[in-house]
């Protein structure tokens, strides 16, 4: 088959024949048709990541044919039996096992699921890991409630922008921000109510105004300065969840405000199998459409990885096998 095989530190991947995997006992052969970049893959590429092993084929997200069956990969393995936390041994495809980015992939019988019948293949390998990681962030930690306000941080991620999908969708009334206007005019499009630039100065207060009030929930990929603002423009009992950070170390926070109004702010990483579940009946419920940046072709892999570190996107960008 052919794949994308990262061989050694500080070299981009290579497109090339390897050998068909062969699966153990509960294990399943997915014939790919398509598979999505997320930044941890990129990470990877530049050796920002823990415990990387060579040679590895990337990837994380996938959809593909078991025989005739139509269907998609739940790229988070051996979560383990605590329903808060991820087991030690807990891991996510692409990373140490071989990945998505190829013809062909071994996966746990168990994490297979079926495909959405209403997405095409680029959709569905689009949603896994983005999509698990928005969910649990914002109903399994957030225990987002209808018709409560909601600021999405860093909209035009594949993350955020499901996470404005998914609150959007449940009835909430849902805020963005960028440091792109053209990507917070296109969350508009998609149900966001406003949004702002957070290179802004001030861009906390202006947000405040735009919504009218305060925040209930906040989901934040970048952690770095501008998180001590969030606390600022919480409601009372308002909670605070990210899963990234980009921007580097939180600074500044005010714990006076964070204990008077009752805050709660959470850490979240992927999710389990009950997690998967949920954002797979959301998806299919309300029939979301994932949001797709641009499709490469397999051996443009790393033109695609490109286009990731360069932040340009808006959606999922999706490598087409």
């Amino acid at each position: 088959m052919h794949a994308l095989v990262l061989e050694a530190k500080d070299q981009a991947p290579i497109h090339k024949s390897v050998a068909d995997p062969t699966p153990a006992e509960n294990e399943v052969v997915v014939q790919l048709k398509a598979a999505a970049l997320n930044h941890r893959d990129v990470y990877i590429t530049q050796s920002l990541y823990p415990k990387i092993s060579y040679p590895v084929i990337l990837g994380s997200d996938g959809a593909g044919l078991v025989g005739d069956r139509e269907v998609l990969i739940n790229p988070s393995l051996s979560w383990g039996d605590n329903p808060n936390v991820q087991a030690e041994d807990y891991s996510i495809l692409g990373m140490p096992s071989n990945g998505t980015f190829a013809e062909q992939v071994v996966v746990p019988t168990s994490q297979i699921y079926d495909k959405p019948g209403h997405l095409s293949f680029a959709e569905a390998a689009a949603l896994p890991l983005a999509g698990l990681t928005a969910y649990r962030a914002l109903f399994t930690k957030c225990q987002l409630q209808v018709g409560e306000r909601v600021l999405i941080s860093g909209v035009g991620g594949g993350v955020a922008l499901f996470a404005m999908q998914f609150a959007v969708a449940l009835g909430a009334e849902v805020f963005v921000t960028s440091g792109s206007e053209a990507k917070i005019e296109k969350a508009i499009v998609l149900g966001a109510k406003g949004g702002v630039n957070y290179k802004a100065e001030q861009w906390h207060k202006a947000l405040l105004a735009k919504a009218g009030g305060g925040f209930d929930v906040v989901i934040d990929s970048a952690g770095g300065a501008g998180f001590a603002n969030f606390p600022k423009i919480c409601n009372p009992g308002g909670r605070i969840a990210f899963y990234g950070g980009t921007r580097g170390n939180i600074q500044n926070l005010n714990p006076q405000i964070i204990f008077w109004k009752q805050l709660s702010i959470f850490g979240s990483t992927m999710g389990n199998d009950e997690d998967f579940r949920g954002m797979l009946d959301l998806v299919n419920t309300h029939r979301i459409q994932p949001v797709i940046d641009q499709v490469f072709p397999l051996r443009e892999g790393v033109a695609a990885l490109d286009r990731m570190d360069q932040g340009l996107q808006f959606g999922k960008i999706v490598l087409e096998i």
